[in-house]
């Protein structure tokens, strides 16, 4: 799994991205515009997007929403749009990482490889762990509510993941950060709070009667289970 797709219109960048990638040992793809993008999407089955925001047809707002609605492929936002508002709105809506334009390419291998390092945290014992209606399989790394699979991305996974294996403990922000996305990762903390307003989101029909993902002001996030 090895097959990077890149969705730029630019073909200058398209052509500087590839060349890089492929030095480092990957395959690639390029789409020119959203809806190439989304038809080599679902034919190749890439291990990573990378992904402009301002292309034709379909932006790269729209083109991440469909890819977060059905699969959980990591996605990394490549554009000369470095407003705070369009990089929360990016991480708000699943992406992996953000990156602004100019950049220099070596960087952009730099984040894929630390990107599909950030392996979920989980136990392969083979087990599934219920909470009622939500059912977690460790063998298959997968997540049921109500018996429909819910599509995270990987950072989203391995955060409920690593919670789920803790209920009824509160981590901070910085434990999580190291222990979900490394210590290589040089972001902001405020990705955790991203990564739980997504998943509540996705668990909205969790029932609460089970249990929940709370925030305890000043302390930091616990998987709540009721006793």
């Amino acid at each position: 799994m090895n097959l990077i797709l890149i969705v730029e219109d630019e073909e200058g960048i398209a052509r500087v991205l590839s060349a890089y990638l492929k030095k480092a040992g990957f395959e690639t793809l390029r789409a020119a515009d959203g809806h190439q993008a989304l038809e080599l999407f679902n034919s190749s089955a890439p291990a990573l997007v990378i992904l402009d925001i301002m292309l034709p047809g379909m932006d790269g707002w729209d083109l991440l929403k469909i890819i977060r609605s059905k699969s959980a492929c990591p996605v990394i936002m490549l554009t000369a749009r470095d407003d705070i508002q369009d990089r929360l709105t990016g991480l708000d809506g699943g992406a992996d990482d953000y990156m602004t334009k100019p950049f220099m390419p070596e960087e952009v291998v730099a984040r894929v490889n630390a990107v599909l390092r950030r392996r979920p945290h989980w136990n392969d014992g083979g087990s599934k762990r219920n909470f009622g209606n939500l059912v977690i399989d460790m063998a298959a790394k997968r997540v049921y509510l109500n018996g429909a699979e819910v599509a995270l991305s990987p950072r989203d996974l391995s955060l409920l993941l690593f919670l789920s294996e803790h209920p009824n403990r509160t981590f901070t922000r910085d434990h999580l950060i190291e222990q979900v996305w490394g210590m290589d990762y040089d972001g902001s903390d405020r990705a955790v709070d991203l990564s739980v307003k997504r998943l509540r989101q996705s668990l909205s029909h969790w029932s609460s009667q089970t249990g929940e993902l709370r925030t305890l002001r000043g302390m930091g996030y616990q998987f709540w289970l009721s006793e």
